[in-house]
């Protein structure tokens, strides 16, 4: 984690919302385009609670990055949960097991330019996201 990173627990509702929140604000802070920051916005949120309710909470953290070109946000959702049994099927369009904003992590991975996750049985999910300003 970097000095212009900030770290948030998410392990209720309110949590997903600051997380959301962040996100926003961040993107705003970035210069990302609007259609990019709900991109971004929408796919923290499924993010976020997947860890919440998956997950069985976790931690986000969000930081400014920039590479040699253009400035951007990366997140990493971070949980100590189940793991993920199927990952080729969990990454299916249309896959659900309920209560997200049927999005999926497919639908997450859209939404974003880099899309990076790791996850072992038993030992929990990290799933780091990456969007650049256009």
């Amino acid at each position: 984690m970097s000095d212009d990173s900030q770290r948030l627990p998410v392990t209720t509702d309110q949590d997903v919302v600051r997380v959301r929140q962040l996100v926003r604000t961040v993107a705003v802070a970035v210069k990302l385009s609007l259609v990019d920051q709900t991109k971004l916005v929408t796919a923290a949120s499924e993010l976020a609670r997947n860890t919440l309710v998956y997950g069985g909470g976790g931690t986000v953290d969000v930081q400014r990055v920039q590479n040699e070109r253009k400035a951007g946000i990366r997140i990493v959702f971070a949980d100590q949960g189940p793991g993920i049994p199927d990952l080729d099927l969990a990454l299916t369009d249309g896959y659900t097991t309920g209560g997200g904003l049927g999005l999926g992590l497919s639908g997450a991975r859209r939404l974003v330019d880099e899309f990076d996750i790791q996850t072992k049985v038993g030992e929990g999910t990290t799933i780091t996201v990456t969007k650049w300003c256009r």
